[in-house]
């Protein structure tokens, strides 16, 4: 048996109760999609369910209207962590639920302590830090490229999430030298409890500054054990594309592929998907450039093509699957590109799981309701039970 769970990264469906305490309340990604680009266009994604998914949270997304029989079963989840960044909403639907947020820093400049910065210039041997507040990624390397060039001072900057960034021109240090800096890094913000490091390497020239495809992560050390590690004791291999590896620290994870961008991850999911196996096998995809290219830019119409590239793909992965195979699709937070502001959106996520069934593929739209979710991690036990597993850590089965 085989699971492929894909996360559309910040793929939100509607507000989230406490979304007033985090500026959120009235933010709905794919609702605020559908209505910039007048209707969207996600056929596989309605004939699952996703339109009956966005009901439950109140709306109805302008062009994908609920499915009378859908292809899958349907619902939205909460997340019950405090906070709506990318490790906490991975964490959470593999089993771990936060109590405590991770801690963020202020955005204005100075953003890093003091004590952060010379503990990190002394270490790394760099001759100073450019940038120190929070900043659009794009927009940072736009306005201080230029002087970090001149003077080889690494730009840090951080979000409205947990992280310690770090943009530096590939002229100016290797990529080697470069994620050295960042395992610099993340061992001296362990001590702050932050979230994540985050290598941001760019070329070009003034005024024509583009990031590379080299974004590497290092989360913070997880807490506990994960889905993954409770899969792989069970004999599941359990296999990782994109950022999935980075944000679980490799725990758990048999074979990790550091694809950069959804074309890549894509790509090496279907490779993946039709490399026929004797195992249990698990594959855990995030596509990152719904989040990154798209929603923090606030460009709605890019974001509706890359989930309509997302939504193309869906039938050719399940071609490749075999009956009682399952297909899961979700999001880990919110990022609506028509909302106020550039950052994560505290939202529900949509949850889409298929029982591959090639002859009955249709479900009626009662019995395929699993309403809202109490919490992500609702997903983990779901995908331990399908392996005929007793579910470990937090979440409630729904099937």
């Amino acid at each position: 048996m085989r699971t492929f769970l894909l996360v559309i990264d910040s793929f939100g469906i509607g507000e989230l109760p406490d979304a007033e305490k985090y500026g959120d309340k009235g933010a709905n990604t794919a609702v605020g999609i559908g209505r910039a680009v007048g209707g969207v266009n996600w056929p596989n994604l309605g004939r699952m369910g996703l339109g009956n998914a966005s009901l439950l949270t109140g709306n109805e997304i302008p062009g994908c209207p609920p499915a009378e029989n859908p292809e899958s079963y349907f619902g939205v989840m909460k997340e019950v962590s405090p906070g709506k960044d990318t490790t906490t909403g991975h964490w959470e639907m593999a089993g771990i639920i936060l109590e405590k947020a991770f801690p963020v820093f202020p955005p204005d400049y100075p953003s890093f302590p003091e004590e952060l910065v010379d503990e990190f210039v002394k270490e790394t041997g760099v001759p100073g830090i450019l940038g120190n507040k929070a900043a659009s990624g794009t927009e940072i390397i736009k306005e201080l490229g230029n002087e970090h060039i001149k003077t080889k001072k690494p730009i840090c900057y951080t979000s409205a999430d947990s992280v310690f960034q770090i943009a530096v021109h590939m002229d100016v240090y290797t990529l080697e030298e470069l994620y050295s800096m960042c395992e610099t890094a993340r061992r001296i913000c362990d001590k702050y409890n932050v979230g994540r490091v985050i290598a941001r390497p760019f070329i070009g020239e003034n005024g024509n500054f583009t990031r590379t495809k080299d974004r590497h992560d290092w989360s913070i050390a997880l807490p506990g054990k994960t889905l993954l590690d409770y899969l792989r004791e069970a004999n599941v291999e359990t296999v990782a594309i994109g950022k999935i590896g980075s944000i679980f620290l490799e725990q758990g994870i048999d074979i990790s592929y550091h694809d950069a961008g959804n074309k890549a991850c894509i790509e090496r999911t279907l490779a993946v998907a039709a490399e026929k196996t004797e195992n249990d096998q698990f594959v855990f995809i995030n596509l990152v450039d719904t989040d990154m290219v798209y929603g923090h830019r606030r460009d709605p119409e890019g974001y509706h093509n890359a989930v309509a590239e997302i939504d193309s793909v869906i039938p050719e992965i399940e071609k490749y699957l075999s009956d009682g195979d399952i297909i899961a699709i979700t999001g880990d937070h919110g990022c609506d590109p028509t909302f106020r502001g550039t950052d994560h959106t505290r939202e529900h996520v949509p949850l889409l799981y298929k029982i591959i069934n090639k002859k009955h593929p249709g479900i009626s739209a009662d019995k395929a309701n699993l309403g809202i979710r109490e919490t992500f991690a609702d997903l983990s036990a779901s995908i331990q039970k399908s392996f005929n597993l007793i579910p470990k850590g937090s979440g409630t089965p729904f099937l």
